[in-house]
């Protein structure tokens, strides 16, 4: 009688521990993301004086993309927030 309750208590004590490794756990927080700057309008840049216009080679990379001119690299595309895109 008592290995019969021993053996009992040894089987749900193996089980407990089996099952313990299953715990949920909450999901991981997502990878940090740098905040995005606002989209909207982009108000072009006149070129100064004496630089020829040219016009886009196809469609702007995103929202909040304008044709720009820079000096040292010609005209490329301008982000607020992301810098120079050059054609």
């Amino acid at each position: 009688m008592k290995s019969n309750a021993y053996l009992q208590f040894i089987s749900v004590f193996i089980a407990a521990v089996s099952v313990s490794g299953c715990v949920v756990a909450p999901p991981p927080s997502p990878a940090y993301m740098a905040p995005q700057p606002p989209m909207g309008y982009v108000a072009p840049i006149p070129p100064p004086a004496g630089v020829t216009i040219v016009s886009p080679i196809g469609v702007a990379p995103g929202p909040g993309w304008g044709w720009a001119y820079h000096p040292h690299y010609g005209w490329g595309w301008h982000h607020p927030g992301y810098g120079w895109r050059h054609r």
